[in-house]
């Protein structure tokens, strides 16, 4: 898809937040440091407040005082990150949104690069995440698992490393926006919607205070949430299964039968209990296809209520027939 370069354009960085009333003023200090110095950009700031519990609303209701161009959207509770991110960019009418994370691992300085990308006509510019020495064992963990267990069942490919520090287009916000399902995961519904993209890696930097909120379990949450969400892979499995335990157990069956046809030349001693097991095996494995079937069917009836757009038109041209034709 190719965009006509942007001038003047509006830019809306909207940044999620919960509970981070000891590095908010810092973000928000080396943040404007960085897009002051960009020309011919009009920027807003919206601070998503995720039902934060500590002093942050008091600290960015300070920070609105002082830079008029902020805004604060506050959330009535804690709904997660996810649904903060999704909040900011739906309430934005900019021509881009800018997203990232309020406790400084993402480079700020790598935004003016974004905003290059974007105004040549990228719709979409992601930062990939290097993996560091200093990378906790929870996050190292939690990536490895999405990105190998749970990644491959998606039916589009998911790039190692992908991170909520991007900048989207108008347009692609418009479709991100018509995806209505509640399980989600930003990141992975950006990359459905088959933009053309510009990876940008970087290293994360060190949290400037606080501790991370995501901890081993809710990241493997997300990572299922995710995955249910935007796969139906995980319904076959009963299916790919119940087929290997039936192929197995009726290549055991017919081996026990010329076994004993033959009176047993091996000597297995295979005794009346054992081909009952084998048995019960063929029935588990039947029953395991039949859910599986029955998985399919749901899978069927999960698209038709997933209500997202039936396609995205990349360009659209207009060819008018001449008269001499």
């Amino acid at each position: 898809m190719h965009m006509a370069a942007k001038t003047n354009p509006t830019i809306n960085i909207v940044i999620p937040i919960y509970n981070e009333e000891s590095c908010i003023e810092s973000f928000d200090t080396s943040l404007r440091d960085v897009i002051t110095r960009i020309k011919d950009v009009t920027f807003i700031i919206t601070y998503c407040n995720d039902g934060s519990s500590d002093k942050t609303a008091e600290k960015l209701e300070g920070i609105s005082k002082k830079y008029p161009a902020t805004e604060i959207l506050t959330l009535s509770k804690n709904f997660g990150k996810e649904i903060a991110i999704t909040a900011g960019t739906t309430e934005s009418n900019a021509d881009a949104i800018l997203t990232l994370d309020s406790d400084g691992q993402h480079p700020v300085e790598l935004i003016p690069e974004f905003i290059r990308y974007w105004q040549q006509g990228t719709p979409i510019v992601v930062g990939i995440r290097q993996q560091n020495d200093d990378t906790t064992a929870v996050r190292s963990i939690g990536s490895r698992l999405f990105y190998g267990l749970f990644g491959s069942m998606f039916d589009f490919k998911i790039k190692p490393g992908l991170t909520d520090f991007r900048i989207i287009d108008r347009e692609v916000k418009e479709h991100f926006v018509s995806m209505t399902e509640r399980s989600r995961m930003t990141r992975t519904m950006i990359e459905w919607l088959g933009y053309p993209h510009v990876y940008i890696p970087f290293s994360a930097k060190d949290r400037i205070a606080g501790h991370p909120t995501y901890s081993l379990k809710k990241l493997v949450q997300l990572a299922l949430d995710s995955t249910i969400s935007m796969s139906t892979s995980p319904l076959r499995i009963s299916v790919y299964v119940g087929l290997f335990v039936f192929i197995l157990s009726t290549l055991l069956g017919i081996a026990m039968a010329i076994n004993l046809l033959v009176g047993d030349p091996f000597h297995l001693y295979i005794t009346g209990s054992a081909y009952l097991v084998v048995f019960i095996l063929m029935l588990v494995s039947l029953l395991l296809i039949s859910q599986g079937i029955i998985g399919m069917y749901l899978a069927h009836i999960y698209r038709e209520t997933q209500n997202r757009p039936l396609y995205i038109i990349d360009e659209k041209r207009s060819h008018r027939l001449s008269n001499d034709t």
